[in-house]
């Protein structure tokens, strides 16, 4: 490690990585807690944790010490094998979930977790029906990067440049139960959905679209899929978002958060759908290894022991109510949406990228998620006063576009 300036950093990553990201001109070396530290070594307030990733914050010291004394026993054997902290971590999860049968497939991220949720669907119709291999999905959506998780995200601007796709997935708006209603067939293996669609704009999936999902699988025989991908591991306020409805899924996929950093996910089922697959069926190299089990453990015990459910819905209430103060008096600001410490600040006009920019430049991180929507998603361990400061900085961004908006009009 040398060090050195951004733009030693950016020169760097222009000759060597492949260039798959629109970067912002910022490098961080460090973190702790809600705040990152960059190359010169200025402090910013993360309020988008790595994309709601850093559920505990950065260099949370349970997190750093279940991995550094796993690391120092065993760190990879593969799944021929049998090692304790996967097996910890499938319990903690079943436990957290709510469903004693639960049963877990662990793999590396949120898009190969969803991954093997349409896999096991897929195996799940086949048995019914050799043509029962088609997924229902909602526009807006998003599940991942893979071929088959690309298909299934609704937004067809990521599908272009990689057409023709796999042809198994029928898309239908967000917001329309009966859309999805007349859409499942008895050659659908699967509906895929969010509870509150992160990529998508911050956006919560009404009840009734819910209900209709799990009306519409019943059924047709289909199994509900609820991705809580971005959602899950406390970041909504419960362990997953499901569980502040009424709805029960039949699988859930998870990631980002759950090892507070470290690449994992996994793909957990229950009923008959937890014992669709078979030896052979489905595979992975390094799912569930033991350092990143280990830390998801941590987690899990930490959000627990902190009692940090509750702290997220009262920072959230918190939020909430500020911005929505602000919606009369800031600039661009028109309200807020979401669910527990994953909210989106909607603007009147498609400035999010500009104020994002602002809020960078007063040493806050977030991020446009939309035109017209900026996404919040700060640890679960943030303060009070963590917001004030926080919310101060979005107010002058507000007010810094919004003036540029009207300077530029007049």
């Amino acid at each position: 490690m040398t060090g050195g300036t951004l733009a030693d950093w950016q020169e760097r990553d222009a000759a060597h990585v492949m260039a798959t990201y629109a970067r912002a001109p910022l490098a961080f070396t460090h973190g702790q807690g809600t705040a990152l530290f960059d190359v010169e070594g200025r402090p910013y307030l993360d309020f988008l944790c790595g994309l709601a990733v850093t559920n505990l914050g950065h260099a949370n010291p349970a997190v750093t010490e279940a991995v550094a004394r796993q690391a120092g026993r065993l760190v990879h054997t593969s799944n021929l094998f049998l090692t304790e902290p996967m097996l910890d971590l499938a319990e903690r999860l079943a436990r957290i979930i709510g469903w004693d049968d639960a049963r877990s497939f662990f793999s590396n991220c949120g898009g190969t977790a969803n991954e093997a949720a349409i896999k096991l669907a897929r195996r799940w119709g086949k048995r019914q029906n050799p043509a029962k291999v088609r997924v229902v999905t909602l526009e807006g959506s998003f599940h991942g990067r893979t071929m088959a998780t690309l298909e299934a995200t609704g937004q067809p601007a990521k599908h272009v440049p990689f057409q023709p796709l796999l042809g198994y997935v029928d898309t239908v708006p967000f917001d329309n139960a009966a859309a999805l209603r007349a859409a499942v067939t008895d050659r659908h293996c699967a509906v895929m959905l969010e509870v509150v669609q992160g990529e998508g704009g911050v956006r919560p999936v009404p009840d009734d679209v819910l209900h209709a999902a799990r009306e519409a699988c019943d059924d047709h025989g289909a199994l509900l899929i609820v991705d809580e991908v971005q959602t899950g591991i406390g970041r909504t306020g419960q362990w997953f978002a499901f569980q502040a409805t009424s709805v029960q899924p039949d699988v859930v996929t998870v990631a980002k958060a759950l090892a507070n950093g470290l690449p994992i996910g996994a793909c957990i089922a229950h009923g008959d759908a937890a014992a669709v697959f078979g030896p052979g069926d489905h595979a992975t190299t390094f799912g569930g290894n033991p350092v990143t089990a280990a830390a998801a453990c941590a987690v899990i015990d930490t959000i627990e022991s902190s009692d940090l459910l509750a702290a997220a819905r009262e920072r959230s209430a918190q939020l909430v109510q500020r911005i929505e103060e602000m919606a009369g008096d800031t600039p661009l600001i028109t309200g807020v949406r979401g669910s527990g410490l994953l909210l989106g600040v909607t603007l009147d006009a498609p400035v999010a990228r500009a104020v994002e920019h602002a809020c960078r430049e007063r040493f806050l991180v977030v991020n446009a998620v939309a035109d017209d929507v900026l996404r919040l998603a700060p640890p679960l361990t943030v303060t009070a006063d963590e917001i004030d400061l926080a919310l101060s900085a979005l107010t002058e961004a507000c007010n810094h576009v919004g003036g540029s908006s009207t300077r530029g009009k007049a």
